[in-house]
């Protein structure tokens, strides 16, 4: 659908409203502009942004009719064909009841859960972060079924006693580029879409339909092993020795002692890499291997100086969590090696 690549530009007196769809994802944003005649066009999105990107600074004229959208600023006169305004879908009000969020706690949580989300369109559940209401507020949850992130918002009355809903990541990860800097967010969610609303962006995403993998069968009830580690120390740990590790299939191993740990990545094409880091470790001595990427990302959602890497055996999963909080979670698959 070739309309679909276009962005349908609405002027009503000096307000200039642009919204851009794929039907599964809307975003509108609002501006105030210095309007001569109200109107609806649609133009080519990607072709017009990169002209008016490209364009000197200073003012810029727009003037459209039923075939094309001329634009010029200074020297520069562009003539771009426009598609029927016509053919523009037909996008529904936002339904349900306004909620407001306060958006730097909803912006941490979104940047620890979403990703852990999958981007494989054909396991479309997994590509979502499931929202539901749990008796102390909200819980969001992602897993590609390597990895599992949950995280806890208390207090925060969202959805009601018993709902859940499935919304894609990808909109949550648009939405996460909305919040910075912002105070509040707001929230409708109606039967079969949630809207978000940022200061003068609105942004509807379709929810996905389905039933989200049990997740709680994944969770342990408890760990007899317990490793405390600073978690820059063993990010730039990871970073260090997954050098020689030129694809994610290597794992990296990490040996866990009461004296500190040792991380090995080793290469059958490259060599080998060591590093020991300081850390306490309460449990069996025992090697666990992982995907370095996954653990990057695991040891970097966790907030404070330390992390906890809570584990049953060298093959069950194990979990990442902060020192002072029971908030958040990381669950990661280990890697089997010889």
């Amino acid at each position: 659908m070739p309309i679909l690549g276009g962005v349908r530009l609405s002027v009503t007196g000096d307000s200039l409203e642009v919204t851009g769809t794929d039907l599964d994802l809307t975003i509108t944003v609002s501006t105030s502009v210095s309007g001569s005649a109200d109107g609806v066009v649609v133009a080519p999105g990607r072709l017009v942004t990169d002209i008016v990107r490209a364009l000197e600074p200073g003012a810029v004229g727009v003037e459209a009719d039923d075939e094309e959208l001329r634009i010029a600023s200074g020297r520069s006169h562009f003539t771009v064909r426009t598609h029927p305004a016509g053919d523009f879908p037909r996008l529904p009000a936002p339904a349900g009841e306004t909620v407001s969020l306060e958006a730097a706690g909803l912006m941490e949580a979104l940047r620890q859960v979403t990703r852990a989300a999958s981007n494989e369109e054909s396991r479309p559940i997994l590509t979502g972060v499931l929202m539901a209401a749990e008796e102390d507020g909200l819980r969001l949850v992602a897993t590609d079924s390597y990895r599992l992130a949950v995280r806890d918002l208390p207090g925060l009355g969202v959805l009601g006693e018993g709902q859940k809903v499935l919304v894609p990541s990808r909109a949550l990860n648009e939405l996460l580029r909305l919040l910075a800097g912002e105070g509040s967010v707001s929230l409708r969610l109606g039967a079969h879409d949630a809207t978000f609303t940022v200061g003068a962006v609105t942004l509807t995403t379709r929810l996905i339909e389905g039933e989200f993998p049990n997740y709680r069968a994944l969770i342990p009830s408890g760990y007899p092993n317990r490793l405390t580690v600073g978690r820059e120390a063993l990010l730039d740990a990871v970073r260090r020795v997954k050098l020689l590790a030129r694809d994610a299939t290597t794992p990296v191993r990490i040996a866990l002692r009461p004296t500190g740990i040792e991380l090995t990545v080793i290469t059958t094409d490259w060599g080998t890499a060591v590093e020991e880091v300081d850390a306490k470790y309460e449990g069996a001595e025992m090697t666990v291997a992982f995907n370095p990427n996954f653990l990057i990302e695991g040891v970097e959602a966790v907030t404070g100086d330390e992390v906890a890497l809570d584990t049953l055996d060298a093959l069950k999963p194990a979990t990442l969590r902060p020192i002072d909080s029971d908030a958040y979670l990381y669950l990661l698959m280990p890697v089997r090696v010889s």
